[in-house]
């Protein structure tokens, strides 16, 4: 580094800038003191096949954030193109509770899973890292599950619900 000042940047360019990078859309789930949580979440990636992890970025400023740290396990479904409604829903900041909006979770112990989603993946957190206004969670995979049957991811681009082509 020279010691120069950076210019500042601009938080709304900034958000277009990143806006221009197509994302996949997941929904990151929990369930801690007997009640679902979740969130919409499309900064998720993989980090590691050995060991399988990945990271999800969360807002400090969720709710989800306290209850991850509680649970110390969540899950994340991502969604196929038609699932646009759950992702609309877990983006809502005042949303109600994960078993009030959705009865039909997908069955089983531990982090609700979105029923037909293209995949699902259960993990436990494996740390927490500092992320500026979020937090980084990186969780280790434990469980797997993949009802990918050629349905297309929804996707989020420019600030806008997007879909795959037909092929």
């Amino acid at each position: 580094m020279t010691g120069r000042a950076l210019p500042a940047i601009d938080q709304q360019e900034f958000r277009r800038a990143l806006g221009a990078f197509a994302t996949g859309i997941t929904i990151v789930t929990t369930r801690s003191g007997g009640e679902i949580h979740g969130m919409t979440a499309n900064a998720f990636t993989s980090v590691s096949l050995d060991p399988p992890l990945i990271l999800v970025s969360v807002d400090r400023k969720t709710r989800l954030l306290g209850e991850l740290e509680r649970a110390g396990q969540f899950a994340v479904s991502v969604l196929a193109e038609e699932q646009e409604e759950w992702s609309r829903h877990f983006a809502r900041q005042a949303q109600p509770r994960g078993a009030e909006f959705a009865p039909e979770w997908v069955p089983g112990d531990g982090p609700p899973l979105v029923p037909g989603a293209l995949a699902h993946l259960r993990c436990r957190v494996d740390q927490f890292l500092d992320g500026g206004d979020h937090v980084l969670v990186l969780g280790r995979v434990e469980e797997l599950g993949d009802a990918s049957d050629g349905r297309g991811a929804l996707l989020y681009y420019r600030g806008q619900y997007r879909r795959l082509p037909e092929s």
